[in-house]
């Protein structure tokens, strides 16, 4: 085993592979947590490591054994505990990176793009070096332009502690790879104002898909620190069903006041939802599935199902209708299924090959009934029709799932006894 080196820098550290001594894969690297020391340098005191399926765990740096810019290497001994931030700790990548400094030397400010960590010789590891780019312009430190970049000692620097808003580039650099889930992980484990932060420089079409794997307490919290104009914005994104749950869960004046600032056609398609009692098929349901007339061809379905906007669940069956083919559409046909479409010909009209013995739900039917259905069926979508026998929508096995589970589904955390543990914060 090579030796422990005696300097690293996190930013390289950040998603590394986490092995235990035998080789085997512990996780991957997230962040460092560091405390804070007054005017010394913090000291690095664990890791927060990304687990199989998802959870994020804190391993302390006493079961660190080998870290450098390839792997880390533990004891592998994990506490599957979910890790949140105490007291004073400090997150490196989630509270240092992108913060505004002041440079001792010449009182030029910077912002943190990446930190040094050093091992001293009794085994603690110590923030000692920023690596500042400067905002001041003119020179400065070493003739230094704005701009231009330096490695200062942790003295050197004062970071900013007036409370204003600062950058979130690097912290979207490092996670825009993410999925929207694994995204929404990420920011759950942030302060108030660094999850603000974030937030404010998310594209629109990011921070919906985000907000959508949010609980549903963080996702009122956000939405509703965003100016109205925005937040209209953010629920065109968002898919019809979730901007409805989410507008329920606000006022009612500041869910109409959307509502007035949305695009009309999003707008109409949240309200059709919002007049659905709870735990029917119609609250639940996506309103804008694939739909398409029998006299269509497979090679055209199979043009709408490829769009990369469509989740698998709703890309997963072509629901045709009589015009108009807007829910709610004309009188429903069938159901013509993705695997159906793979074995015909790219020619063959839709009308020969639709599923007509599948019965769809109805909007006003419990969610129950839709469970058994999908069930029985093994089905990933369910066509919902209203009393007329038009299509209004489908829901699909995420939005059954969504409802089934419980409501803190997404922060739930089972304290189910891991491979490795040791006790207590430190060990």
């Amino acid at each position: 085993m090579s030796p422990i080196p005696t300097r690293v820098f996190v930013a390289r550290l950040l998603g590394l592979d986490v092995f235990d001594p035998l080789g085997d894969r512990v996780g991957r690297l997230r962040d460092v947590v560091v405390i804070a020391r007054g005017k010394r340098e913090p000291q690095a005191v664990g890791v927060v490591v990304e687990v199989p399926g998802k959870r994020r765990v804190f391993v302390p740096m006493t079961r660190v054994t080998s870290m450098d810019q390839f792997q880390v290497i533990t004891t592998g001994l994990v506490n599957l505990r979910r890790f949140e931030q105490r007291g004073a700790e400090m997150l490196v990548l989630g509270d240092l990176f992108d913060h505004r400094v002041t440079l001792v030397d010449d009182g030029a400010q910077g912002t943190v793009e990446d930190v040094a960590m050093d091992q001293q010789r009794n085994g603690d590891w110590l923030v000692s070096k920023l690596f500042v780019r400067r905002e001041a312009p003119g020179r400065g430190l070493r003739g230094l332009r704005r701009g231009e970049t330096v490695l200062v000692d942790w003295e050197d620097a004062r970071l900013d502690t007036r409370g204003g808003t600062r950058a979130a580039t690097h912290f979207l650099a490092s996670h825009e790879d993410l999925r929207p889930a694994d995204f929404a992980d990420a920011i759950q484990e942030m302060s108030d104002q660094r999850r603000f932060e974030v937030v404010s420089e998310l594209q629109d079409e990011r921070l919906a898909d985000v907000l959508q794997e949010l609980p549903e307490d963080d996702q009122v919290e956000i939405l509703s620190s965003l100016d109205n104009e925005r937040a209209a914005d953010v629920l065109e994104e968002m898919d019809p069903d979730d901007a409805a749950d989410l507008l329920a869960d606000l006022p009612a004046d500041k869910a109409e006041e959307l509502l007035q600032l949305m695009e009309p056609e999003e707008a109409d398609d949240v309200r059709r939802l919002l007049q659905y009692d709870e735990g029917t098929a119609g609250s639940i349901m996506t309103p804008v599935p694939v739909v398409l007339p029998p006299e269509a061809t497979v090679a055209d379905a199979l043009a709408h199902v490829r769009r990369e906007e469509l989740s698998p669940a709703l890309a997963s069956a072509v629901f045709i209708c009589r015009p108009p083919l807007e829910t709610p559409t004309g009188r429903y046909l069938g159901t013509v299924h993705i695997q159906q479409l793979l074995r015909s010909a790219p020619p063959e009209q839709l009308g020969s090959i639709v599923d007509k013995g599948l019965e769809p739900v109805s909007d006003l039917a419990p969610v129950n009934d839709v469970a058994y259905s999908m069930a029985q069926y093994n089905l990933n979508s369910l066509a919902v029709v209203n009393e007329d026998g038009r299509l209004v929508g489908a829901v699909t096995v995420d939005d059954l799932l969504d409802h089934l589970l419980p409501d803190d589904w997404r922060t739930h955390d089972d304290d189910a006894p891991p491979l490795r543990k040791f006790g207590g914060r430190f060990g």
